[in-house]
């Protein structure tokens, strides 16, 4: 199916096509929901979904290492080295890695602003260094760089049926869901990082701290106080979800099935979650093999549709605000 979708995106060189094939590699190991996801869009817009993932995922990979000091200057000293080389990437003609291959060739193609990146990898650099935020602004701007921005990265690709900025604030908006899911899915993971990805007052104004959520990790369960704090970081993931999803509309209707879909399988990990009583220290919440494909095997129906009715053939790479 790989040599189709290259196809389509009109991708011929043999060293691009084995740098794109690495990416959807990483993309169907890594990111389940979100590769299933991306089998709804047009086979011309999937090699650069795959690309922009793979190269998120790699980064992401490096600076969630176990924390010891050795380990984490390692981790620096190869971020250091990625960020040095995507410049150099972006700039020149595309180098030896194949995911920034496939990443240069991606932001070329769609023109997507690479100031993204460097966001991005702000964030992915804070990492190494922060571990607690004191209040929401302050966990508001590592979400910017590790997730509104993907959202931004991906919006060129998708297309949209109007100006790119009027859909941007949802693109954004999702990407903010997906990661607030991601933090409360993973506060044990996290915690085993030494990091609390949830605003340390909000949780205080349930009495809950990081010695508190430490417990809960140890004796795998959550108390009153922590089940109401999770609650309201619930809440907020909702509300995001919320407002992302009357974007959807703005998308250009071959994307539409797609993000949909992405959007209702991720948000029904916060089902999962509601459903354990906040149990989210006792197991991981998942949304089942048999749900997913039965979200995706109806939204397949509406991305032929789509297909179908000529609006593929707008999908031109030359969305990106540049």
């Amino acid at each position: 199916m790989i040599r189709g979708e290259l196809d389509a995106a009109g991708i011929h060189d043999a060293q691009l096509r084995a740098a794109y094939q690495r990416c959807r590699d990483l993309n169907a190991r890594h990111g389940r929901t979100f590769f299933l996801a991306t089998r709804l869009l047009a086979p011309a817009q999937r090699p650069a979904i795959h690309a922009l993932y793979g190269f998120a995922r790699w980064a992401d990979d490096i600076v969630d290492e176990p924390p010891p000091a050795e380990v984490a200057e390692s981790a620096a000293t190869r971020l250091a080295a990625v960020t040095r080389d995507l410049r150099v990437s972006l700039s020149d003609p595309p180098g030896t890695d194949p995911i920034l291959a496939a990443l240069a060739d991606t932001v070329t193609r769609y023109r997507i602003d690479t100031v993204l990146f460097d966001e991005f990898l702000d964030s992915m650099r804070m990492d190494l260094t922060v571990t607690d935020y004191p209040d929401r602004a302050a966990l508001d701007r590592y979400v910017r760089g590790s997730a509104d921005v993907i959202g931004l990265q991906v919006l060129p690709v998708l297309g949209t049926v109007g100006p790119l900025d009027e859909a941007a604030p949802y693109a954004a908006a999702l990407g903010k869901a997906f990661q607030l899911t991601n933090f409360l899915r993973d506060i044990a993971e996290d915690l085993d990082r030494g990091r609390v990805y949830l605003p340390a007052d909000e949780l205080a104004a349930f009495g809950v701290d990081r010695d508190r959520l430490r417990w809960c990790r140890e004796h795998r369960r959550v108390d009153t106080e922590v089940r109401a704090a999770l609650a309201a970081q619930h809440a907020v993931a909702r509300d995001w979800y919320r407002y992302a999803e009357t974007g959807i509309a703005l998308l250009d209707p071959v994307s539409r099935p797609c993000v949909a879909t992405a959007a209702v399988l991720y948000s029904e990990i916060l089902d999962r979650i509601e459903d354990s009583d906040f149990a989210v220290f006792e197991a991981r919440a998942t949304v089942g093999n048999a749900r997913r494909a039965r979200v995706a095997g109806s939204a397949l129906a509406r991305a032929w549709w789509a297909r179908r009715g000529g609006h593929a053939d707008r999908l031109t790479p030359a969305r990106g605000s540049g």
